[in-house]
């Protein structure tokens, strides 16, 4: 094995021997057990997401000894997101413009490129395999299709769905062509022959809903829809306004589902209906958003739920995967599922009935002062111990603050409200903690399953709201527009494309909106394009603001897909996924009412509050083990390095954010986890001591993944996003690895 990443890369197979050998390397197993692959097959490793890999070369003992084995680069300026899945002995992944790529999981040696996937899902993909392993398939969601390319050759499958494809906007109680986004960032779950698949279809008012719908994965058939938002008749109907299935959106998995594969139960985290901060719309608790529902995997049939909050006003959604565990509880062993919310709460239930294994209290909260709003006056309160705080104060102000900024913000806490549930105003800002990306996000719960343990990873960044109410759409920006437009620019757009727009790693925006209709410039923020990430969270009015900042005018439309089809070296066999059918005719987004439909007067909104993530003190990021025996927290680290804010000498830093980031737990006592500033770790399962860390030369965000492969276990980490930071740009350094997806392993 070679640790010079270009040598791993420079030695091209021919196209026709790298299909046979790919052929070979999936279709065959050695009797020999030293030689039968342990491997991680989906997102979370396997279909119940507990990112638990049983394995034991790698133990306490030695995990210091990890070295590189070799890197795949991607050769992009951008970075990705994707988590690789490992069958067998070859490795999925992406890079090169977009691409999906077949490596062998030993050498990282290219077998095949299925290039220029642009629009695919971000974070990851679907492997599945007929009962008679004849049929092997890749699944994935592209431009708001669900495709498959078969594993062995690299090219689409075209029985697959209509000609090669599935169209997701379809059965979503919308004119399909209205729909311009769908496709969620995060892969489904496979379940038998079955792909359950949740969405992202926006945040926005009369955002498509988001009923999880499972297909069948031989011929793309949909075989059944489970409704987040309740037709008449339907369990939860009467939760909300009458009608109200007919324009509020959301309610989404666009995360984890975990399915209980022994007893065919999937568990579903779902999300906030919309509008997110303003319900004047939708009075009632709104079944099924924030809910942890449990269906029966094979026919979508509601088992049992349990509603975390009730008519979300804060985008509490459910975000991680939920965790499938073994208690003993009262000395009996107890079959359970545990969920932990963006708000610091863990939840924990009989995975069979949905009883609570630990007690829930309803708690009243401040009522709304919103004209038509009616905040719900109580919230399910768990009582096993929070692992976040709850409101921002004078005392818990970040202490790197500059006196100049900390006397603004003194002055701003005084006329804002914080805590828990405090409901959104257009009178006083209020601060949230955590806020939208606070707390337990997508990728940060892990398990020990037998053992009762529950992995939490956290970030306390805090949110400031201030509603404000829809004017009609205007091509001049007010003060606050711009401020919010540019404040929304510095913290997501100008690592990329520069201080004066001018570009860098990504492309110029001077004028962009002059050039590109603002409905391809929705998309492209929203959903992302090639290598830039979609950015889900910025809503449809500071989208508008930020395109006439671009130079344009939000009311021009265009449906023109401009896809880059620059060809990367190497075994390409096919290029652009199915081909999809443009629509004859397109409609518009749905953005009123249904006529004869009751609603409030005034619509209000605002965004994402998120300008100041270290606005409490540090540390900003922590991962913490939970007994679920005792209900107890059994140890607690902060993790990950950021300089945000830090005076003097930034390169020590303070624990950083660690949303987008992820984990591996091990049989033999050792916990991996990645966080900010290029941060490997490796620790101690019992007390969460240093057993091993490792500076990457780029930063991570993506899922780890781990296989085993003729008794050699081998640990995978995508390090291919940009440091924020000029201190924490490790890139530079003398030795620093390539971009690209970096496999570590014990020396021979």
């Amino acid at each position: 094995m070679s640790s010079n990443p270009k040598s791993v890369y420079s030695e091209v197979l021919p196209i026709a021997f790298a299909l046979l050998f790919g052929t070979a390397f999936i279709s065959c197993q050695s009797d020999s057990s030293t030689s039968v692959p342990a491997t991680w097959t989906h997102y979370g490793g396997s279909p119940e997401q507990s990112k638990y890999f049983d394995a034991g070369e790698i133990t306490k003992q030695n995990v210091s000894q990890l070295e590189v084995a070799w890197v795949y680069p991607t050769e992009d300026e951008l970075p990705y997101f994707f988590s690789p899945i490992i069958v067998d002995t070859v490795m999925y992944l992406m890079g090169k413009n977009a691409s999906l790529i077949a490596v062998n999981a030993v050498t990282g040696k290219e077998i095949w490129i299925h290039s220029n996937l642009n629009g695919i899902t971000r974070r990851g993909i679907n492997y599945w395999e007929s009962k008679d392993k004849k049929k092997k398939r890749l699944i994935f969601t592209i431009n708001n299709t669900l495709q498959a390319i078969d594993a062995v050759t690299g090219k689409s499958v075209l029985e697959f769905g209509d000609n090669g494809y599935v169209d997701l906007r379809e059965g979503l109680d919308r004119d399909p062509t209205s729909i311009r986004r769908m496709q969620s960032m995060m892969p489904g779950v496979i379940y038998d022959d079955l792909i359950i698949m949740g969405s992202a279809p926006g945040e926005a008012y009369f955002s498509p809903p988001g009923h999880v719908r499972a297909y069948n994965l031989e011929t793309g058939k949909l075989e059944w829809t489970f409704h987040t938002i309740p037709h008449p008749g339907e369990y939860g109907y009467d939760t909300w306004p009458k009608d109200a299935y007919k324009y509020v959106g959301g309610v989404n998995v666009w995360s984890e589902i975990s399915v209980d594969t022994q007893r065919g139960i999937a568990f579903l985290p779902l999300g906030s209906p919309t509008y997110d901060y303003y319900g004047a719309d939708r009075i009632g608790s709104n079944l099924f958003g924030n809910s942890l529902v449990a269906l029966d995997a094979r026919t979508g049939e509601r088992l049992w739920h349990y509603q975390t909050v009730h008519h979300d006003l804060w985008d509490y959604d459910l975000s991680p995967a939920p965790q499938l565990l073994q208690v003993n509880r009262n000395g009996k062993q107890i079959d359970a599922v545990a969920i932990a919310t963006k708000h610091g709460f863990v939840f924990v239930f009989d995975r069979v009935t949905g009883e609570p294994l630990f007690p829930i209290e309803e708690k009243p909260f401040p009522p709304s002062e919103m004209p038509g709003e009616e905040a719900w006056p109580t919230q399910p309160i768990s009582t096993l111990p929070s692992f976040t705080r709850h409101e921002v104060t004078e005392e818990t102000l970040n202490p790197y603050f500059p006196d100049s900024v900390r006397q603004v913000w003194l002055g701003r806490l005084d006329s804002a409200r914080s805590g828990l549930y405090v409901p959104p105003s257009d009178q006083y800002e209020t601060i949230m903690m955590p806020g939208a990306l606070g707390g337990s996000n997508y990728g940060n719960t892990g398990a020990d399953p037998e053992k009762g343990i529950l992995y939490v990873m956290t970030q306390e960044h805090a949110s400031i709201y201030k509603l404000n109410k829809v004017e009609p759409p205007k091509i001049d920006l007010s003060v606050n527009e711009i401020k919010r437009v540019q404040a929304l620019y510095a913290t997501t757009c100008q690592t990329c494309h520069g201080v004066d727009m001018e570009g860098g790693v990504g492309p110029s925006l001077l004028n962009v909106g002059q050039h590109m209709f603002y409905d391809e410039f929705r998309s492209t923020v929203v959903n992302g394009r090639g290598q830039m990430p979609g950015f889900v969270h910025v809503d449809e009015e500071t989208l508008r603001a930020l395109y006439r900042y671009f130079g344009g005018n939000p009311m021009s439309f265009n449906f023109r897909r401009n896809i880059d089809t620059k060809t990367p070296e190497g075994p390409v066999v096919a290029s652009g996924g199915a081909s999809i059918k443009s629509d004859e005719k397109r409609g518009s987004p749905m953005s009123d009412y249904p006529e004869g439909v009751d609603h409030p007067s005034a619509r209000f909104t605002t965004d994402y509050g998120l300008e100041w993530p270290g606005l409490a003190a540090p540390p900003w990021s922590s991962i913490l083990a939970y007994d679920l025996n005792n209900g107890t927290i059994k140890w607690r680290r902060p993790i990950g390095q950021d300089s945000l804010y830090v005076q003097g000498d930034q390169s020590k830093g303070a624990p950083g954010g660690v949303l987008r980031k992820g984990m591996i737990i091990t049989s033999t006592g050792v916990v991996f986890v990645t966080a900010k500033g290029g941060k490997l770790y490796a620790l101690d399962e019992e007390n969460g001591d240093l057993l091993w860390e490792e500076t990457l030369s780029h930063e991570v965000n993506a899922q780890p993944s781990m296989y085993v492969l003729n008794g050699k276990q081998y640990l995978v980490i995508n390090a291919t996003s940009n440091f924020a930071r000029d201190s924490y740009d490790h890139s530079k350094k003398e030795g620093a690895l390539p971009k690209g997806y970096v496999v570590y392993a014990l020396p021979d």
